[in-house]
């Protein structure tokens, strides 16, 4: 269940924002950026604020200069969370249309869509929501690489079950997924031999950091930029 941590900061969405372009893809509208040639491609899994949130189209302008075709999907279809402080706004309700299992069928069609154009090898990245969807992703070998950053909440059994290259990146003060749970999940992923794991916590920061910094925090950005470059340097390692 996600929590009122992940509604802090939140950002102003904008439908025109980044370097791409919005396009129909795998049944979702998508934001598309990097070279439509690459055989190499990410799929990025937005939190609650979904895929018009300005950092996120940053981030993946700036993965996708680094020779991937990047993918942002509305798997909100149009709904995203606005302003949780709206009291109209009930967290519960938007969980049960916009649910992670419906996020897991929707991200599987998407990896189809891609698969069919050519990319021969695809990674992704899951924020918060995103996260929880990930994880299931990455319990088959339909991608090459996982990289799950503050997720809500997902289990030990799911991470018994990953079966792909697999990093996770968390905040020392979050209270969706504490650093004591991560560190315990990084144990359990280290003693799978059969693959490779990164585990890491980021001190001073909190849940959703990674994508929900202001620009005129230095320290934040700093943070955020360090995650950045560890995902980054995940993805080219394992999907080439």
């Amino acid at each position: 269940m996600l929590s009122s941590q992940c509604f802090q900061n939140p950002p102003t969405l904008s439908s025109t924002c980044g370097a791409g372009t919005v396009q129909e893809f795998g049944g979702l509208q998508t934001y598309i950026t990097g070279s439509p040639d690459s055989k190499l491609a990410l799929i990025f899994i937005a939190d609650a604020f979904g895929y018009e949130a300005p950092n996120l189209r940053k981030l993946a302008d700036k993965i996708a200069g680094a020779g991937f075709l990047v993918v942002v999907p509305d798997f909100f279809y149009g709904d995203p969370v606005v302003d949780p402080k709206d009291p109209n706004f009930d967290i519960n309700s938007w969980l049960k249309v916009h649910n992670t299992d419906k996020g897991y069928e929707d991200a599987k069609a998407v990896i189809a869509a891609l698969k069919s154009k050519g990319v021969s090898a695809i990674g992704a990245a899951g924020f918060c929501w995103g996260g929880m969807v990930l994880v299931k992703l990455a319990s088959s070998t339909d991608l090459h690489a996982a990289v799950i950053l503050h997720p809500g909440p997902i289990t030990e059994d799911q991470i018994n079950d990953v079966k792909v290259p697999i990093a996770i990146l968390g905040a020392e003060n979050d209270h969706i997924f504490p650093s004591e749970q991560l560190k315990l999940f990084g144990e359990k992923l280290s003693a799978k031999s059969e693959i490779d794991s990164f585990v890491k916590i980021f001190p001073g920061v909190g849940h959703g950091w990674t994508v929900k910094y202001k620009a005129d925090d230095e320290s934040a950005v700093k943070s955020a930029e360090e995650s950045h470059s560890d995902m980054l340097n995940w993805f080219t390692k394992y999907v080439k």
